[in-house]
């Protein structure tokens, strides 16, 4: 009988602790799933995420990382992308937004400054991206005359003057930071017109303000199909 005694209460032990180890084990109830892009951020606190839902269309949604995991800031917005669509291949005059994980380095506009954390320059006729290939500063922000500077400022060769109404407000993406001539070069988040972009990500002039605000140095972007992961 003692054996018989002994041996159920080990049984017992056994199944208790097999159904202990099984709820541990599980998610709890109603627990948000972790967003698509938790592999390729590092260790960044917020990322801007960017979805595509159509042709040309995304999803913009803000993620903060907090002690209970990602929580999403403010509602998502709706988003233009590249007139063709998006790439892990950028490249100069591709006309597709680039995937992928970004930096979010500075913010500009021909707006003052909204206020936040990053830096802002404001920018007028003299402020250029400079897309000329064949120069040392390609693929920077420069700031001289058009007679006095020392790159293209012709459209042609991929140059843009920045005081457009596009750029109300934007925030710089870290694509081709090695500055590899022809790997592409001008990708912002930016004011919409309602258009698709060349490549860049376009938002409502409020949310660029909401979003120039809310970002502080060390922000990450990263930009994907639906369905992807990073």
């Amino acid at each position: 009988m003692i054996l018989i005694v002994h041996r159920l209460v080990l049984l017992l032990w056994a199944t208790a602790t097999v159904l202990a180890l099984g709820v541990s084990a599980a998610p709890a109830a109603g627990a948000e799933p972790a967003p698509w892009f938790v592999g390729g951020v590092g260790d960044a606190i917020q990322v801007v995420s960017v979805v595509r839902t159509g042709p040309t269309d995304a999803e913009l949604q803000s993620y903060e990382r907090t002690d209970s995991g990602w929580q999403p800031v403010a509602d998502a917005v709706r988003a233009k992308i590249g007139e063709k669509g998006m790439s892990p291949e950028h490249y100069d005059g591709s006309m597709m937004t680039p995937t992928g994980a970004f930096t979010l380095d500075y913010s500009f506009g021909t707006e003052p400054n909204p206020g936040g954390a990053l830096r802002y320059v404001q920018t007028d006729a003299n402020h250029w991206w400079d897309g000329d290939q064949r120069s040392p500063t390609y693929n920077t922000m420069q700031v001289c005359a058009p007679a006095e500077c020392r790159f293209s400022t012709a459209a042609a060769d991929g140059t843009e003057n920045l005081d457009i109404p596009q750029y109300a407000h934007a925030v710089v993406m870290g694509v081709n930071s090695e500055r590899i001539p022809g790997k592409g070069g001008a990708f912002f988040v930016h004011t919409t017109d309602g258009q698709p972009t060349a490549g860049c990500v376009a938002i409502a002039d409020d949310a660029m303000v909401q979003l120039i605000t809310w970002l502080r140095p060390g922000a990450v972007i990263a930009i994907g199909e639906a369905g992807a992961t990073t």
